[in-house]
């Protein structure tokens, strides 16, 4: 889900002008609110890296009341969670939910609202038109491309210096949205 255009939705948009198939604005800039939030699915590539795929190919997959219905609960969670982050200073850019299926239905599974799920921006940083400092594991996607990986196994160590920066980020964001330190 996405409420802003950033990251790969970003470098997808300046290509094709869409995003997950869906037909965009001309002029948007980097990080820009979308009026409305967008849903983006994505599915596991052979790789295990996320591949966006058009909500079409996501019905395709898993049918179209079962997309329907994850699309509906992605949109509902999103805005709830995006609503309570920004009372609090903070942006909830994007997100990722994973959700399987159980024996007693659709459960929402993994990385729920996390840094490594999604981008959270401080709200009094926020400035459209370039990317955003942010709480989340940018820090990391950055450092990765300065050295100029391949995204190809093996990943590379990261520093000590990157890993603590990044750690002392997602606390930043725990402080931030729950109004308690976390002693670590």
């Amino acid at each position: 889900m996405r409420g802003y255009i950033s990251g790969s939705a970003w470098k997808e948009y300046k290509t094709t002008g869409k995003v997950c198939g869906i037909n965009l604005p001309a002029g948007l800039r980097e990080s820009e609110a979308f009026p409305e939030p967008i849903f983006t699915p994505s599915t596991k590539a052979t790789s295990g890296h996320d591949e966006n795929i058009p909500f079409s190919q996501m019905c395709d997959i898993v049918g179209t009341e079962t997309a329907s219905t994850l699309r509906d609960l992605t949109l509902r969670v999103y805005k709830k969670a995006a609503e309570y982050a920004r009372q609090r200073g903070i942006i909830i850019a994007d997100t990722k939910f994973e959700f399987g299926m159980t024996a007693r239905g659709i459960t929402l599974a993994d990385e729920v609202l996390t840094p490594d799920s999604s981008r959270f921006w401080p709200a009094d940083k926020y400035a459209p038109g370039r990317s955003q400092e942010s709480y989340d594991k940018q820090y990391v996607r950055d450092y990765l491309e300065e050295i100029h990986w391949t995204k190809q196994p093996p990943a590379p160590a990261l520093p000590s210096e990157v890993a603590r920066r990044t750690s002392d980020k997602y606390l930043d964001a725990y402080q931030q949205i729950t109004g308690h330190k976390l002693d670590v």
